[in-house]
């Protein structure tokens, strides 16, 4: 597995230099981020890292698939965040409610982005509440609803920093995509595989405020996104166990994160403080992790986590506080995650009732 992933993402960097509609893209997102830092800075946002994921996850070719995606990030925020203000004063301060809320808003917030047509802004939904919760838990004296303000400041930064850029670079290209109709998803109903799926997530999710009471491990808030993040699979894909695809799209978070880890630590040894070095490290980690994201065939979501280790650790909220730190506590959060997950989806693999796919489908089609 190792060597296949190796050899394909080595391919992909021999055609970094290589001008075309890829080499736009990447240029683009690299716009885009910078644009959203300004911005988040300006808002006066306090995790400025969140306004570049942001800026670099929403671009696509399609500007109005870009806006699209925006607005549905931005409302599943918002929902997140006043779900979590209103339920947080009741359930922080005890472990079992903080259970049941963190494993029933997660597993809501993952069916609805494996089933239902606004799926991004379900899965926003799910995220802001589960990162504003556990963020609460592991620091009890957080103020919620000041979290839950910048966490829509920096939103509204990166995609209006994505929207712009993104509608500027179709206008400058004279892009057909202006004009493209956005293909609609299907509406769907039931699906006894996909709540299957999300009850697992669940249940994961709902160890971690038992977990952080036992051990007093930090994290809480990324390890609950590294596991909604992780179950996110098509639906048709599911069967009985979502074991294998899982634990692969783990080890592809991993690895990622690892890598665009090394490379930030590589910039920090380097720039020494300056930013104008800082900047650039950040330009070329998101040039090369989108590269690999739009190209690699085998896992273009180690491109992804690449360029987001890069982000977390070369957009601080102040480049003079500038350090590896953040990386470590990212590849921490995902360990915690794969702890927490995996032993869920080994007990239902081994415990679960064997299935044909056609009898999943007739299952699926007769609720």
């Amino acid at each position: 597995m190792f060597e296949g992933l190796a050899q394909d993402i080595r391919r992909e960097m021999r055609t970094i230099v290589t001008p075309g509609p890829r080499m736009v893209d990447e240029l683009a997102c690299v716009v885009s981020v910078m644009l959203a830092v300004a911005i988040a800075h300006w808002l006066g946002a306090k995790m400025i890292a969140w306004a570049a994921f942001t800026a670099f996850v929403l671009m696509k070719g399609n500007p109005r698939e870009t806006l699209l995606r925006g607005a549905l990030r931005i409302v599943g925020t918002a929902l997140g965040a006043g779900l979590t203000l209103a339920l947080v004063p009741v359930v922080a301060n005890s472990v079992p409610l903080s259970m049941a809320a963190a494993g029933l808003v997660g597993a809501i917030g993952l069916y609805g982005t494996l089933t239902a047509r606004r799926s991004y802004a379900w899965l926003l939904f799910g995220l802001t509440f589960e990162m504003i919760l556990l963020d609460k838990l592991q620091h009890p004296t957080l103020d919620t609803a000041d979290f839950a303000h910048t966490r829509m400041l920096e939103v509204l930064a990166g995609t209006f920093a994505c929207v712009v850029v993104s509608l500027a670079v179709a206008r400058l290209t004279r892009s057909s995509a202006l004009g493209a109709p956005l293909e609609s998803a299907p509406r769907m109903h039931w699906h006894p595989g996909a709540a299957r799926h999300a009850a697992q997530a669940g249940v994961a999710l709902a160890l971690l405020p038992l977990f952080h009471w036992l051990t007093g491990m930090p994290e809480l808030a990324q390890a609950g996104v590294t596991i909604m993040a992780v179950m996110i699979l098509p639906v048709t894909g599911l069967g009985v166990s979502g074991l294998a695809p899982v634990s692969r799209k783990l080890l592809h978070r991993a690895v990622g994160c690892l890598a665009g880890g090394c490379l930030a630590l590589v910039v920090l040894i380097i720039a020494q403080g300056s930013e104008v070095l800082l900047i650039a490290g950040t330009c070329l980690g998101i040039i090369i992790g989108r590269h690999i994201e739009n190209g690699s065939k085998r896992a273009p979501y180690v491109g992804l986590q690449f360029t987001l280790a890069v982000l977390v650790v070369l957009v601080p909220d102040s480049y003079a506080d500038a350090q590896i730190k953040p990386a470590l506590q990212r590849m921490l959060s995902i360990v915690i995650g794969m702890a927490l997950l995996e032993p869920v989806l080994l007990a239902w693999h081994a415990l679960a009732p064997r299935r044909k796919p056609d009898q999943e489908a007739s299952a699926a089609a007769s609720e």
